[in-house]
């Protein structure tokens, strides 16, 4: 997919002065290029690697330690000698074992039920401290306040082992589930490491939750204890946590923040009384297959999946973010996101393992002051969502953010808009590429991405993940072949593929009814549909199913509906998600029937509002349609397709 020097007309225009161009006249010319050419190439790119930089990244290194020059023939090696590669790649990127395995995979059970590492002890946490403890890991920035407080790996692993002690004395033992309520910042993160250090697992929920969502997911998950904030500013507003775990009834807290006027539930202790005096702690020692972590995504039922990580899980971010996104020791990784999202997780353990620190803004990641802080801090990956890139660009706050020092932007959550993306190139001068990066909670990172060493067009993925592989389903019991547009089925095993959930039946979910692929191997349902198109790319298309994405969250219509049911206007509501024609982020519909004459635009900031409350308040509310009825089949079964076909028609 290399696009030679002289075929490149995009780069010619912007070395001859289109990189000093007002955005628009940027956007027009590479629309025009774009029309100009032949289609069969596949979109034109807008980024292509330099040379010099391109050999000195992660994956040419270990193309050339493979013994590959081209990365299509590594990626193919990777599926078809997985046991291979993965012993490989564990050893790039240095993992610690207490014990080694005896091999990396131990295939006789199946595609469903591999065995990964198979005798092997360890702790994913340890892998997380093996360079210099003076190099820092975390650089903290607060709304409100233009400090950067810097944290060494030293002192982190101090607080993390203060963390496991401060459980243990609490009673807790390995096994034992200890939830998190509360935004990415230093307690966080060392709490999240100590939980797993101790052998315990992480109950990951999103501080966006309400009262009677956090219940639910402490109950799911078992959790006898939670570690959570008083608060923070977020765009200018006090976010109350605390209060929030307080009304939801959960089980002993320990509140970081909180003043020493502020009254806490007898039993619950504040961060400084929690935290143990030593920190002399070694983590204990686990199977691979050990549980480090329960996180939540929403199915078609209503009821959020408990997702299992594993020590295994962290291996897997930890490999996309070293030869995927290219993280090296040094780097500073910068990712606006929630413990309560995969890609908390996947940010602390892609960020340490690999040797970089992570830049964690507490605050609204889209304010101008959290784009300050990412060049302050010398982000070297900023990782973002589609609406969130729409924000910056509508309100500017990007623009003089001092972007400088990054290599890459990485997009991830949602489909993103290819006008969106270039402008956000615009920003380095399309000196850093965009890498998307599709995955899920059950993968552990991506299945279909980007990398340093091939072009980048906007909005489209390059390859799939290495270690990874999939088909495309036509929908009627066969595979495309060639370009077009089809439902993702993975071919396992691929290490951090989930094998278990909490609250559901695993194979049921993933495998039952999965047609066998085109040489009869065990296929693996995803529910994510893709485009391929000519020149090896690939374009989202979004979710088969009735989840959506919303500000790059996944959400199940159910929940949303189950939101609105409440107002008394409404007698029933459906939630379906349109991508407007251009690309770009889901947009959320609402089809109500209301009980009487209704004013649509009133309804739609009402119900916005109450799902902003009870939800998330990422969750916009693009059009309300009133409707006598809605369709259902002779089962009672809703139409949301139906309903997202007539919506598209309508205002797309």
């Amino acid at each position: 997919m290399a696009v030679p020097p002289g075929d490149d007309p995009w780069r010619s225009w912007l070395d001859a002065g289109g990189r000093d161009a007002p955005f628009p006249e940027q956007w027009a010319r590479f629309e025009a290029l774009s029309g100009a050419r032949d289609p069969a190439l596949g979109p034109l790119p807008c980024w292509t690697p330099d040379p010099a930089e391109a050999a000195a990244t992660n994956l040419a290194a270990f193309m050339a330690e493979s013994g590959f020059s081209r990365y299509g023939d590594l990626h193919a090696w990777s599926v078809r000698e997985r046991e291979a590669f993965w012993g490989s790649a564990l050893r790039r990127i240095g993992v610690a074992f207490r014990t080694p395995p005896g091999r990396t995979l131990d295939a006789s059970g199946g595609a469903e039920h591999p065995r990964w590492l198979p005798g092997a002890r360890m702790n994913a946490t340890d892998s997380c401290f093996l360079g210099p403890p003076e190099a820092p890991a975390v650089l903290l920035g607060r709304e409100g306040s233009r400090g950067i407080r810097v944290v060494s790996r030293g002192e982190l692993l101090s607080l993390a082992n203060r963390c496991a002690r401060g459980l243990r004395a609490r009673g807790l033992g390995p096994g034992d589930a200890v939830a998190l309520y509360m935004p990415m910042n230093v307690e966080c993160v060392a709490a999240y490491l100590g939980i797993v250090r101790a052998g315990m697992r992480a109950v990951s929920i999103a501080d966006s939750f309400p009262p009677p969502e956090i219940a639910r997911r402490l109950e799911i998950g078992g959790a006898k204890a939670v570690v959570t904030s008083s608060g923070y500013l977020r765009a200018g507003k006090r976010v109350d946590l605390y209060s929030k775990v307080r009304e939801a009834g959960a089980p002993a807290a320990v509140v970081a923040g909180a003043g020493a006027e502020e009254p806490l539930r007898p039993g619950d202790l504040r961060w400084e009384e929690f935290l143990d005096g030593s920190d002399s702690f070694e983590g204990e020692a686990c199977a691979p297959d050990a549980v480090t972590n329960v996180l939540f995504s929403s199915g078609t039922t209503g009821t959020p999946k408990a997702i299992p990580w594993t020590h295994l899980t962290p291996l897997k971010a930890a490999m996309d973010g070293h030869l995927h996104h290219d993280i090296r020791p040094g780097d500073v990784v910068a990712w606006p996101t929630n413990i309560g999202w995969m890609m908390g997780p996947w940010l602390i353990y892609a960020s340490l393992v690999n040797g970089a620190a992570m830049a964690l803004f507490e605050g609204g990641a889209g304010e101008r002051e959290a784009c300050r802080f990412f060049g302050a801090a010398g982000a070297t990956l900023l990782g973002v969502v589609p609406s969130l890139v729409r924000g910056w660009r509508a309100s500017g706050a990007a623009e003089g953010a001092g972007w400088s020092r990054l290599r890459a932007f990485s997009s991830t959550g949602e489909a993103s808009s290819r006008e969106d993306y270039l402008w956000l190139q615009s920003l380095r001068g399309y000196r850093a590429p965009v890498l998307e990066y599709c995955g899920g909670t059950e993968i552990g990172g991506g299945f279909v991405t980007g990398t340093m060493l091939q072009p980048a067009s906007p909005a489209t993925f390059t390859t799939p993940a290495l270690g990874i592989d999939f088909v495309l389903g036509d929908g009627a019991g066969g595979f495309l072949e060639g370009p077009g547009e089809g439902e993702v089925l993975l071919r396992p095993p691929s290490l951090g593929l989930s094998q278990s959930l909490l609250n559901g039946d695993h194979h049921a979910v993933y495998f039952e009814g999965c047609p066998a692929g085109p040489s009869g191997e065990v296929l693996r349902r995803h529910g994510d549909a893709l485009e391929r198109l000519p020149g090896g790319f690939f374009r989202a298309q979004g979710r088969i199913d009735d989840t959506m994405k919303l500000g790059g969250i996944k959400v199940g219509s159910l929940e949303i509906e189950r939101a609105v049911a409440g107002d008394p206007r409404v007698v029933e509501a459906a939630a379906v998600s349109v991508r407007p024609g251009g690309g770009g982020a889901e947009d959320l519909v609402l089809f109500v029937v209301a009980r009487g004459p209704v004013d649509a635009e009133t309804l739609r900031r009402d119900l916005g509002r109450r799902i902003a409350e009870s939800l998330n308040p990422l969750f916009k509310v693009r059009e309300v349609v009133l409707r006598d009825a809605l369709p259902r089949t002779a089962s009672n079964k809703l139409l949301r397709r139906e309903l997202r076909k007539s919506v598209s028609d309508t205002f797309f």
